[in-house]
């Protein structure tokens, strides 16, 4: 284990960090995922754009 030190005070580490899992975010009624690696995946399958109703195609 190792040991942290903030403000003169050392701290010790108990557990190894846990991987977040990927949530499903909602904004204004746009929906967003949280894990950019899923997302840019997904991007690259279906590689389109729509800016004000006209779709562009990589």
């Amino acid at each position: 284990m190792s040991t942290l030190l903030y403000r003169g005070q050392a701290y010790t580490i108990h557990e190894s960090p846990v991987a977040k899992s990927c949530v499903e975010l909602t904004y204004r009624h746009e929906h967003y995922n949280s894990c950019r690696e899923q997302v840019r995946a997904e991007m690259y399958q279906h590689p389109a754009l729509t800016y004000r109703g006209i779709s562009y195609f990589k």
